[in-house]
């Protein structure tokens, strides 16, 4: 695994969600992902894509910054500052979220395996 692959895989997912795009995000999340919200609920993989396909998540703007990424093995750890905006079940998301990321590499795909954010303003 290299660090461009990684680089590159969050761009495709923070484009991914940007714009709704249920496929990519099914072929990139996994199965059996577990997501931790800032208020401290645990999604999986099926609530999350719910959210894009029901509508109720609506990202207008995503940008992100102050990345760092660290390769273990077959596996990445990302830790990166992310501005968004945009609703969820039409109340407004406006802030900045520290998350993790864990990808990790199956065959020739890079897949996010869990995940965590913790609101910043």
């Amino acid at each position: 695994m290299k660090i461009e692959a990684v680089v590159n895989a969050e761009i495709e997912l923070l484009t991914a969600i940007k714009n709704a795009d249920v496929l990519f995000l099914e072929k990139i999340l996994h199965d059996d992902l577990l997501f931790n919200l800032p208020d401290g609920n645990t999604i999986t993989k099926e609530f999350d894509l719910a959210s894009y396909r029901s509508g109720k998540m609506k990202i207008t703007t995503i940008e992100a910054s102050d990345q760092t990424i660290n390769l273990i093995g077959d596996t990445a750890v990302v830790a990166v500052t992310v501005s968004l905006k945009g609703f969820f079940d039409n109340s407004p998301i406006d802030g900045v979220l520290r998350y993790i990321r864990v990808w990790k590499q199956f065959d020739e795909s890079l897949k996010v395996i869990a995940g965590s954010c913790i609101q910043l303003q």
